[in-house]
């Protein structure tokens, strides 16, 4: 007999936070609007009931979190480096085995116009809110 323990809500919502800081953080500084407009349509890293029953354990729910974190440190970073390259590929193939779809290269990052600071984007975090 086998023991297994389920992924757990606070797993499931710690994912769900990792693919905003993706919308919100990441690809801003690689793609326009108008890009990251088309990756929500074709449903780039989107969730469903269905994604969190395929994670059904707390081993593969621990699986894409680190996945989805390790790609964002490698794309948050001041400068891609290619040395990375290999483990871009195995952790975006990771996160398409569980069902989340990531359909990106690491030379989708690398050779990208790297938009950064020249565009605001309606996805990235404000700055600050004021209240009036």
């Amino acid at each position: 007999m086998k023991v297994v323990f389920a992924s757990t809500p606070e797993q499931e919502e710690k994912i769900k936070e990792l693919i905003e800081q993706f919308y919100t953080d990441v690809f801003p500084l690689y793609f326009s609007d108008e890009e990251i407009k088309e990756f929500k349509r074709l449903q780039v890293l989107h969730t469903s009931e269905e994604t969190f029953h395929d994670l059904g354990t707390l081993k593969d729910a621990y699986q894409v979190i680190t996945s989805l974190q390790t790609l964002c440190h490698i794309l948050e970073g001041n400068h891609l480096n290619s040395k990375y390259d290999l483990l871009f590929d195995k952790n975006a193939e990771t996160l398409n085995e569980f069902g989340l779809s990531f359909p990106f290269r690491f030379e989708n990052f690398a050779f990208s116009k790297n938009i950064k600071a020249e565009n605001l984007s309606m996805y990235s975090r404000p700055d600050n809110e004021m209240l009036v």
